[in-house]
């Protein structure tokens, strides 16, 4: 019987940057590789993604990464980790991996070693056995991964609702959960989102019924903007249209690609006649259909909104339909765009939040599950912490015992040692790496504070110039500014600050052959901030130049 280790390096006491560890003897399984939207005040910072200096350490015991499905929050973070890990298994759906290709489209193919797996058909890795099973999402191809060990099967059961009217690539199949269940199940993860909500998530996670309504009382043109990924809400729509009078104009090559692939997978299911070209944009019954992108959620609606877009411009008639979830730490950025579209005078059409869940299992979904698995320990994983203790009320209600039931965070180490779970007080590394353009390095913490110095208080650049033998000023000093005052205007303050600068740089530089030039610049620095907190009340960044000549 071989030792298992289990803890989340993301998706645990937050919404996004799932990444789930599980090591079994030597072996090291990893579960999703998903980013975070960044908050609104982080200054440039594009995504969060997951901490994975654990997994450099232990690089050569890694089988793969195992992905559910195809949304950012479990994706999303391929693109910036495996460049850093190397070449190794990247196993999923089809779906799901075409959701990959697209993210990794302009690296090289040949870094990526992505493989292909099927609902229902086991494989192996190593010596473990391993069994993917369909759990209905909004997302198709959407997987729970069994994995058999000598002690008996962990599932691994992120996302998921049930709902019997999902079917194709979209069905749980309650069978093969029951099949599972009855094989001895150690433990079961299971996600905590909607742990709270009481009753099963379905119906409210269809929108057909909202769709329906729109299309009947919207006058004018419908903007519809939804995440790409979530392929079951564009169906909804196209099943809509097609009882309506009306023509759905795919904006954007990207959107149009993935659609396709999608019918041509039989992921969608289209009727060709509904779908228009950019010659009907501008007509009264057109629906426009518009998706989202992976640094930025709402980027697409922004720049309509805004009017930056050379194709659609907003009037009085149109309807805003945003089939999208109000992200974490995206908030104010949300309600922004309603008052903007307010202020063109269209309508509005958002999801509630009560009314219209996104796919995730709520309480009675996550008791069938537990019926389902029957497991000897409960993991609730993915969400707030509050929401992690309600999954484990959950649990209790459905007869799991307390004990065996457990509450961890990102970093926390869960140990089975035959079969048993023990108390080890163990933590790995873990946290948040910052990613800002296309470098896949973390930002860190100096260069936001850095940022917010500038965005608060501006920057002042101190220039001046020296003779190389004798060490005397010849130009300057020089005073540049940005952000902070304007220099036109702040004669006297400027005065003051070049004789400051000026005096320091004398008093250093006067009878001695060795000049510390960093002692100049900090003490210019410290010296120039204690006088423009008191005449301003503003610390800017200061920067001193120094050169010889």
């Amino acid at each position: 019987m071989s030792k298992i280790r289990m803890f989340s390096l993301g998706g645990l006491d937050e919404n996004g940057k799932n990444m789930f560890v599980i090591e079994i003897g030597k072996d090291i399984f990893i579960f999703e590789a998903g980013l975070k939207y960044a908050d609104e005040m982080t200054l440039g910072i594009d995504y969060i993604i997951p901490n994975i200096s654990y997994l450099k350490e232990n690089v050569k015991r890694i089988k793969g990464i195992f992905l559910t499905h195809g949304h950012e929050e479990n994706v999303g973070a391929l693109s910036d980790i495996i460049p850093v890990l190397g070449k190794i298994p990247i196993y999923g759906g089809k779906y799901t991996l075409d959701t990959v290709k697209r993210q990794i489209e302009s690296y090289s193919p040949k870094d990526f070693n992505l493989k292909e797996i099927k609902a229902h058909v086991p494989f192996e890795v190593g010596k473990i056995k391993i069994f993917p099973v369909s759990l209905s999402h909004s997302a198709p191809d959407n997987f729970g991964y069994a994995i058999y060990t000598d002690d008996g099967v962990i599932f691994y059961a992120s996302d998921f609702v049930i709902d019997p009217l999902m079917k194709g690539p979209y069905k749980t199949d309650i069978g093969k959960l029951a099949y599972i269940g009855k094989q001895k199940v150690l433990c079961l993860l299971t996600e905590s989102v909607y742990a709270d909500l009481p009753g099963f998530t379905s119906p409210n996670n269809r929108i057909s019924s909202l769709i329906r309504e729109t299309l009947n009382t919207a006058e004018g043109r419908i903007i519809f903007c939804v995440p790409s990924s979530h392929l079951y809400h564009i169906q909804e729509l196209f099943n809509e249209v097609k009882e309506s009078n009306r023509k759905i104009i795919i904006m954007g090559k990207r959107l149009k690609g993935i659609i396709d692939e999608a019918v041509e997978n039989h992921y969608l299911i289209v009727d060709r006649d509904i779908i228009g070209d950019l010659s009907n944009i501008n007509d009264k019954n057109a629906v426009i259909l518009s998706s989202s992108e992976k640094e930025n959620p709402y980027h697409n609606i922004i720049r309509i909104v805004g009017g930056y877009d050379k194709f659609i411009k907003l009037n009085e008639e149109d309807t805003v339909f945003l089939a999208t979830p109000i992200y974490e730490n995206r908030e104010k950025t949300f309600y922004h765009i309603l008052d903007e579209v307010s202020k063109t005078g269209a309508n509005i059409v958002t999801l509630s939040p009560k009314k219209n869940l996104t796919h995730h299992a709520s309480s009675e979904d996550l008791m069938v599950m537990i019926n389902l698995m029957n497991p000897k320990y409960y993991f609730p994983i993915r969400g707030e912490y509050k929401n992690q203790v309600q999954n484990a009320e959950v649990a209790s209600l459905v007869g799991i015992p307390s004990e065996n039931i457990i509450l961890k965070e990102n970093g926390d180490v869960v140990t089975f040692d035959k079969g048993i779970l023990k108390d080890t007080f163990e933590k790995v590394p873990c946290g948040d790496v910052l990613i800002d353009g296309n470098s896949s390095d973390d930002i860190g913490e100096v260069v936001l504070k850095d940022r917010e110095i500038l965005s608060n208080n501006g920057i002042m650049i101190i220039s001046v110039t020296l003779n190389r033998e004798t060490k005397k000023i010849i130009s300057g000093p020089e005073i540049l500014t940005r952000g902070f005052v304007y220099v036109k205007d702040s004669y006297e303050l400027i005065k003051e600050i070049k004789k400051i600068s000026e005096d320091i740089i004398i008093q250093n530089t006067a009878n001695t052959k060795y000049i510390e030039y960093n002692k100049i610049k900090n003490t210019i620095r410290d010296e120039l901030s204690k006088y423009l907190i008191n005449q301003t009340g503003n610390k800017p960044m200061i920067i001193t130049v120094i050169q010889e000549i």
